[in-house]
């Protein structure tokens, strides 16, 4: 698995780093609507909302509050009037329980019914796009010119668009009673930039050959035409997964759509500086990727999907089992040395001292070099830096950061046995630092 790891590293590697900007288009050729899904959110909705109708003054937001326990809905009413009149590209989808807080997928299709219902049967929908935003999230300036380009929307085959994502706070030290705090809170926030500007960017754009570029939760765009082809009888075009942007894909590829991705472009995030609140989201991500196991079937008989694009898709459902897997297999050779080094020291010593040591060094640069590469890629494309021992540094910290990952497949699988589906809300750290109390359907 270590082998196959690597070759699969070393393959997208090169595409990343030879890359080049591309033409952008014009965006008066389409008309965007950014959908906010909320819930709880009253810490960072207001900005949110400024920001999106300040920098993209033709677009359309709809802020979603599924039925939020804080004053979400409150903030957005008082920012639409403004200055004695009312903001008429802002819009307020406000859901109730019990319909309420089943699920950002249910949420986004609340909104998607109602911005059918006001374009109204005239619209042309081909030319409607839908930007899927965090209540948090952040998109460049320049996104919409970068995805109207004629090798994206431009081109009347691809449904769906993701931009790259970056970590907003990767440089700001989070308040903390301790330096180690501090420290490590901003560490881990810098280590979730460098996992999307490196090793995800890569990968999505690896997966352009393979024709498998994926959604992403934050900095999703699709076209309104691409939702209505796999909407079905329940006007739903997300559906049930904890992990709905990769099922939107799967519906848009397996449908006949084209996918695309663009580090030309990006949208701007926080990123988390809690560990535990790192590890319920990975969790909840890793739960959703299980989930989505059910279409494998769906993918391996698609006349849409090239053989190697199914290869890579099951490459990707299948990594949190590989994980599991890898988390009873890997500690074996270390176990038997164990035992073998209690019931004989002398014979182990003179087999490991005799080139043994070899063997467990390529096992150990197997397991760590495909993470480690990232660290001074990291230091040098991304933060312009030719620090070199920082970046391998970086690479060591990200190499410990992924195997956070075996922790969190164990836990999703609990939870899948257990039933537990619910869709459980990250805290933000403005949350948290500010005192507010979130409800966590956990």
């Amino acid at each position: 698995m270590s082998v196959a790891f690597l070759v699969y590293v070393v393959v997208i590697v090169v595409p990343y780093l030879r890359r080049k900007p591309a033409p952008v288009g014009d965006p008066a050729d389409f008309s965007w609507h950014f959908f906010v899904p909320c819930r709880d959110e009253e810490v960072v909705i207001r900005e949110t909302v400024k920001y999106l109708r300040g920098t993209f003054r033709r677009a359309h937001v709809w802020v979603v509050d599924d039925d939020s326990d804080d004053r979400t809905a409150r903030v957005v009413r008082s920012v639409w009037r403004r200055n004695g009149g009312y903001d008429a590209n802002l819009h307020l989808v406000a859901r109730q329980r019990p319909e309420a807080r089943t699920g950002k997928g249910d949420a986004l299709n609340a909104a998607y019914r109602e911005l059918d219902e006001w374009l109204g049967p005239d619209a042309d929908r081909d030319r409607v796009v839908v930007v899927v935003v965090d209540a948090d999230g952040r998109p460049a300036p320049n996104c919409l010119e970068v995805c109207a380009a004629d090798h994206l929307f431009g081109d009347e085959t691809v449904g769906a668009v993701q931009l790259d994502v970056r970590m907003s706070n990767f440089r700001s030290r989070p308040p903390g009673r301790t330096w180690f705090s501090r420290a490590f809170g901003l560490k881990l926030a810098q280590l979730q930039d460098l996992e999307f500007r490196t090793a995800i960017a890569a990968i999505q754009t690896s997966r352009g050959f393979t024709g498998t570029i994926s959604m992403g939760g934050n900095g999703q765009f699709t076209r309104l035409s691409a939702l209505d082809s796999i909407a079905g009888d329940e006007f739903a075009p997300w559906r049930g997964s904890l992990l709905e942007d990769f099922e939107l894909g799967v519906h848009l590829l397996t449908a006949g759509w084209r996918t695309g991705f663009t580090p030309d472009s990006h949208v701007a995030q926080e990123g988390l500086y809690s560990l535990r609140r790192f590890l319920v989201q990975r969790t909840r991500w890793g739960q959703g990727t299980m989930q989505c196991m059910r279409y494998l079937r769906r993918i391996w008989d698609s006349p849409h999907v090239s053989t190697l694009g199914a290869a890579e898709m099951m490459y990707y459902l299948a990594q949190p089992w590989m994980q599991l897997l890898g988390s009873l297999l890997y500690p074996v050779p270390f176990i038997l040395l164990l035992v073998s080094t209690a019931g004989d020291p002398g014979q182990v010593w003179t087999w490991f001292t005799g080139g043994a040591w070899i063997l467990f060094a390529i096992y150990g640069s197997f397991g760590l070099l495909p993470f480690v590469v990232w660290g001074p890629i990291y230091q040098m494309k991304c933060l312009r830096s030719k620090n070199i021992f920082r970046g391998i540094g970086m690479g060591l910290l990200y190499a410990a950061y992924i195997y956070t990952f075996y922790i969190t497949s164990w836990r999703a699988l609990f939870r899948l046995v257990r039933g537990r589906n619910g869709w459980a809300k990250t805290r933000r750290n403005t949350e948290a630092s500010a005192g507010v109390k979130v409800a966590l359907d956990a």
